[in-house]
């Protein structure tokens, strides 16, 4: 019952702020929130995991048997990621309640159902130990989304929330043929239906049942479904139009959580189920990356309208993660969790910083608004905090999560030393690190611009009836807690690092032998040896080692 609390109280929230009075939606939305929020921390003190040697998800046995004669059964279970991705959904929510307070004025009820519907499907898809559960809170995340954008975005929100609704089901579509022939092919071969997750990627990855040529097809058959959330080069093109056009917390939802159900999507089914056609189609993959993490930084590089710069270098920010994950090491895919959370924080920062912006000036043009150190230095503050976490400034949490994910591809090669050879390498690793310093111009680009500078302000301009011309109380209390977070993440990240590490070395448990048996053991001239401190390959934790060292 504890994880379904986590459903529960949102859905209860719900159905308060549908039946009480317009003025209370709001307030109703922000104790809900909150409520969530702290019985989430109480259910992360209960985990008993987070230092766990076995990659093991709690509790143990928390299903209901919905179809017993079709092997059809609700299982919610945790492990340290998803608990993890559960916290980050949490502790946003009540900032987007907050930063919508002034902003929505009209038909509020709806406004804050629907994001506790997001919440609650979001949250769904963290705890799902299912395929049924998963495909519907997956799918079923598009309805808020597209309610959000479509009602209360911009003036090109019909095609904003048309295009989003369209890419995202779509792709779905083809995640959802593959989960069924898999489950099929286990009721074939054991005369018995389960929509476990565990059990249907436990058969599918023995090349037994499902042959090497099989796995590709299902690989990409779900990368069609979570590509487009992530999103992925070239499946990427509905996300620069949602996020510009979106409410404030629709763009924090967007960049924060939703994008994250792509990647996490990648690390339950992808990774553990078709090992085979991972190590196949890899290099396939991360060319993508490469090329979507290039691309879109200098497409930003060019923006005008600081939204959109934003929302493409999310594009090029998930590229490194899925780099992390593609790489088959522990660093990799220890970088590319902590990726999904500091992104999260340091990119919904940002949105609502530029919420809190355009509340004021009405534009999200470059041109028509900046200096604005001179009449709002404690937003500017904020802001530049916000961009030097996204820039991955030493100290912040951008910094950890990138490293890492560089240091997981560069060392990925086949005849690495380190336990765990990959089919990524150098060659992968170098011109991501180039996109690297392209993001820190056109980010810092962003920022001299709007905050420094003769003030410019667009014609016409007047002060907001209900807001001052900096920060007030309200908007402190919604962007400082992301603000610290962004540095104690960059200061103190071994305590999560700890907490992926079993997760990441289980999940990559079959990886190292069959890189060797599919890739070539001698070293040739595009491959370059890399060799690491000796460890056990099974306990690699190279960063986590160093950070505790005196």
């Amino acid at each position: 019952m504890t994880l379904w609390m986590l459903i529960l109280i949102p859905l209860i929230t719900t159905a308060a702020i549908a039946f009480s009075r317009e003025r209370y939606a709001r307030s109703i939305a922000l104790v809900g929130s909150l409520v969530t929020l702290a019985w989430s921390i109480v259910v992360a003190f209960q985990f008993p995991h987070w230092a766990s040697e076995q990659w093991v998800y709690w509790p143990p046995e928390d299903s209901f048997e919905l179809l017993p004669f079709t092997g059809v059964s609700i299982i919610l279970g945790v492990d340290s990621v998803s608990m993890l991705l559960i916290l980050l959904n949490v502790a946003l929510m009540p900032a987007c309640v907050l930063g919508s307070w002034t902003a929505i004025t009209e038909r509020r009820r709806e406004f804050y159902s629907w994001l506790m519907i997001l919440s609650i499907c979001v949250m769904g898809v963290f705890l799902a130990r299912d395929v049924i559960s998963f495909y519907t809170f997956f799918e079923a995340s598009l309805v808020p989304g597209f309610f959000l954008l479509a009602i209360y975005g911009g003036e090109d929100r019909k095609a904003a929330s048309y295009k989003f609704f369209i890419y995202t089901f779509t792709g779905s579509l083809f995640m959802l043929v593959a989960l069924v022939y898999v489950a099929w092919q286990y009721a074939q071969k054991n005369g018995e239906w389960t929509f476990g997750i565990s059990e249907l990627v436990a058969f599918t990855s023995n090349p037994e049942n499902i042959s090497t040529t099989e796995q590709g097809w299902l690989l990409l058959a779900l990368l069609a479904g979570f590509a487009v959330k992530v999103p992925l080069f070239p499946f990427h093109t509905w996300l620069p139009l949602a996020h510009n056009q979106a409410p404030t917390a629709g763009s924090v939802n967007f960049a924060a959580v939703i994008l994250k159900l792509g990647l996490y999507g990648v690390y339950v089914f992808i990774i553990p189920m078709v090992p085979n056609a991972v190590v196949e189609w890899g290099p396939f993959i991360g060319v993508l990356c490469i090329i979507g993490i290039i691309y879109a930084a200098l497409i930003c590089w060019v923006q005008t309208d600081v939204k959109k710069l934003v929302a493409y270098s999310s594009v090029s920010h998930m590229g490194f993660a899925m780099l992390g994950l593609i790489a088959l090491n522990p660093v990799g895919m220890q970088g590319a969790v902590y990726y999904m959370l500091s992104h999260g924080f340091a990119t919904g920062g940002l949105f609502l910083c530029i919420g809190m912006m355009y509340e004021r000036y009405h534009t999200k043009d470059l041109r028509e608004v900046g200096g604005l150190a001179k009449k709002m230095p404690v937003w500017s503050f904020f802001f530049i905090v916000m961009v030097l976490a996204s820039v991955a400034l030493p100290g912040t949490n951008g910094f950890i999560s990138e490293f890492l994910c560089l240091i997981g591809t560069f060392i990925a090669v086949p005849t690495a030393q380190s336990g765990y050879p990959g089919v990524l390498g150098p060659w992968f690793a170098v011109p991501a690190a180039t996109a690297m310093v392209i993001g820190a111009m056109y980010l810092l680009y962003m920022t001299a611009k709007l905050c420094f500078g003769p003030i410019r302000e667009p014609e016409g301009h007047h002060e907001h009836a209900e807001l001052p011309v900096d920060l007030n109380t309200r908007e402190l209390i919604t962007i400082a807690p992301i603000a610290v977070l962004c540095i104690i993440l960059g200061m103190v990240p071994w305590p999560i690092l700890h907490a992926v590490e079993a997760p990441s070395e289980q999940v990559l448990a079959p990886y190292p032998d069959l890189v060797r048996s599919m890739t070539t053991p001698a070293t040739s001239a595009n491959q370059i040896p890399i060799s690491l401190e000796p460890s056990p390959p099974s306990r690699q934790g190279l960063i986590v080692e160093a950070a505790e060292s005196p």
